[in-house]
């Protein structure tokens, strides 16, 4: 068709997961309905034939808000929208107030360790609880949450057994890591929560940047909040010293740890 062009996109959170089943529709300036698709299980979206000029962009998808903009499109070839982003419903700047339990389930304490300088060991705690609670004043808000340290998994069943000895997590002597923060402040586009983290019998403050996903119901009657936390780690500050050099400046383990948390919790009724 003479005069119109093909358009490309993705749409995705602002975590950057993939919106499956989104409509993205194009409406021309009388607003009539100029092009329309959705988007596959990546994300990504094709309109064809879409007429050239002025035009607005509308992206719609369950459990999110829905997003309009203007947008010209061009005469012929491709037009690449990029990256859209939606927000998640209820997906403000803080949850709402009460007593959230961390749905173990649904939620990863992860962390990432360097190795032979190269590639990275990746692990997980398997076992842990945690509560978050949110007063009216969001910025008394305070997370309390622990891990048992045997339930390290890297996927290696060798690996997880020395990191579980004295040399690393020693579990026989310090079966539990704890992490208690409160008070979160806001930054530029995320927040930072500051606390304390408990480690081999060491405790040392530990500032999280976070962000905070949204919260809406479930099909059980309850109502879920979203949150994605890092962190970086020095062993050396909680004395987990050991490492084995193989070559002039070179050791098996890296000085840090990478640390990502994501969680799914519950509001208490």
């Amino acid at each position: 068709m003479t005069g119109t062009t093909t358009g490309t996109g993705r749409v995705r959170t602002r975590e950057g997961w993939p919106v499956a089943g989104a409509a993205v529709t194009l409406l021309g300036p009388d607003g009539r309905q100029a092009a329309r698709t959705a988007t596959g299980g990546d994300g990504t979206f094709r309109l064809t034939d879409v007429p050239a000029g002025a035009a607005t962009l509308l992206v719609a998808a369950p459990a999110h808000e829905p997003r309009a903009s203007a947008v010209t499109a061009p005469t012929g070839g491709t037009w690449r929208l990029g990256d859209l982003v939606l927000a998640r419903t209820g997906g403000g700047d803080v949850p709402p107030p009460g007593v959230w339990d961390v749905d173990t389930a649904h939620s990863t304490i992860a962390a990432r360790a360097q190795h032979l300088g190269f590639a990275a060991v990746n692990g997980r705690f398997d076992d842990f609880t945690g509560v978050i609670t949110v007063p009216r004043d969001p910025a008394a808000a305070s997370v309390e949450v622990e891990i048992a340290a045997a339930s390290i998994a890297t996927g290696n069943a060798q690996r997880d057994e020395h990191l579980r000895s004295a040399d690393f997590l020693d579990v026989a002597r310090h079966p539990h890591l704890r992490f208690e923060g409160a008070g979160p402040r806001r930054t530029a586009d995320s927040w930072t929560l500051p606390g304390r983290l408990t480690l081999l019998d060491v405790t040392r403050p530990v500032e999280l940047a976070f962000t905070y996903a949204g919260s809406g119901p479930d099909p059980w009657g309850g109502t879920r909040a979203a949150f994605t936390a890092t962190t970086e780690l020095r062993r050396e500050d909680f004395r987990m010293n050991w490492n084995q050099a193989v070559g002039v400046g070179v050791a098996v383990l890296g000085t840090t740890l990478k640390v990502t948390v994501d969680v799914e919790a519950v509001l208490r009724a």
